[in-house]
């Protein structure tokens, strides 16, 4: 991506899942890029995530929030581009704690909006969600079609989506959003379904399975995503969103018994629980969008999948810390379960 390769990056939420697939994405793709990474490490911001990059001299991390404007403010001024991952994600601690969500969805991006627009940066990508257009129950979602998010998750991430697009209209500033649909690989904290079936399994602890396992998501691997990301900060027109689905739709249930084939373990694992409260039947993306800026999906979903519960297997250590050395991670998941024993 030769127009991007001396810009100087801040990427927020980069300690995260994808955002820490993207920094070591990008500085492999990109030799004279400089990346600051600005996280709060919130519980599922882990610096060990990067710890292969953290000696890097192109690479600086920064603890901190981006609702904090003067912080913000100070890092724009050696930032050309912007990659905003920082968001609460997982919809069901959105439903516990709706409003903290809309703090760091909506309002945080809206500080870093501002910051960017006054420093009049070159590139701001932000990254919503395919969960913005809600539950669609055949076909699939085009960037035109209305946003009805379904959960206090979505709609604080369809309320930043929308914030960033007015930024466009009302200022010029050269915004582009990028909608993925629901990502995986390594690295994933383990309280998505992947993550979290595969380690329990590891365990023979049980698989906690939503409703009758019906609910369809589209997957997409997350060094695809990140490659759509690249091509997003090249070509994507500002002003516009562009989904980037994998084109792998799975049931959920169908999803838990690849899992547990891949491990060899039991069916008998599977622990049907009541559903979540607002539960979309199922996403689906048409990304046709992107495919004419030259981006699709290239990883098999069965071998991605495959790859990241093998990255599980090898990288135990790393899965044990968060889910046997976390006080905070019990107690989210005591909450969570006392709650579905009520419904």
């Amino acid at each position: 991506m030769s127009s991007n390769t001396s810009a100087n990056y801040l990427i927020t939420g980069g300690a995260g899942f994808i955002g820490s697939n993207f920094i070591r994405h990008l500085l492999r793709a990109e030799p004279e890029a400089r990346v600051t990474n600005l996280d709060k490490l919130t519980y599922a911001g882990n610096p060990a995530n990067l710890a292969e990059v953290a000696s890097d001299p192109r690479y600086t991390f920064v603890k901190g929030d981006i609702c904090d404007t003067a912080l913000v403010d100070g890092l724009m001024d050696s930032s050309t581009i912007v990659v905003n991952f920082a968001a609460e994600t997982h919809v069901d601690r959105s439903i516990l704690d709706p409003l903290s969500f809309i703090n760091t969805d909506v309002m945080g991006v809206g500080v870093l909006l501002e910051a960017f627009r006054r420093k009049q940066g070159r590139r701001f990508l932000h990254i919503s969600t395919d969960e913005v257009y809600g539950s669609i129950p055949d076909g699939r979602f085009r960037e035109e079609d209305p946003l009805n998010p379904s959960s206090p998750y979505s709609a604080s991430k369809a309320g930043g989506d929308r914030l960033a697009y007015s930024y466009f209209v009302t200022y010029g500033v050269p915004v582009v959003i990028a909608r993925p649909s629901n990502t995986f690989g390594p690295y994933q904290y383990p309280e998505k379904v992947i993550p979290l079936f595969a380690t329990n399994a590891m365990d023979d602890q049980p698989l906690p399975l939503y409703g009758d396992g019906s609910n369809v998501r589209d997957w997409l691997y997350v060094e695809d995503l990140c490659r759509g990301l690249r091509v997003l900060l090249e070509r994507g027109e500002p002003g516009r969103a562009y989904n980037l689905g994998g084109g792998n739709e799975v049931m959920n249930r169908d999803l838990t018994g690849r899992i547990l084939e891949i491990l060899d373990k039991p069916a008998t694992l599977i622990r049907p629980v009541p559903d979540r409260l607002g539960h979309d039947r199922r996403y689906a993306l048409d990304s046709s969008r992107a495919a004419t800026l030259g981006w699709r999906p290239s990883m098999p979903f069965a071998a991605a999948l495959e790859t990241t519960v093998r990255w599980y297997v090898s990288n135990r250590a790393w899965w044990e810390t968060i889910k046997k050395g976390s006080d905070e991670y019990r107690r989210y998941y005591e909450i969570q379960y006392a709650r579905r024993a009520e419904r």
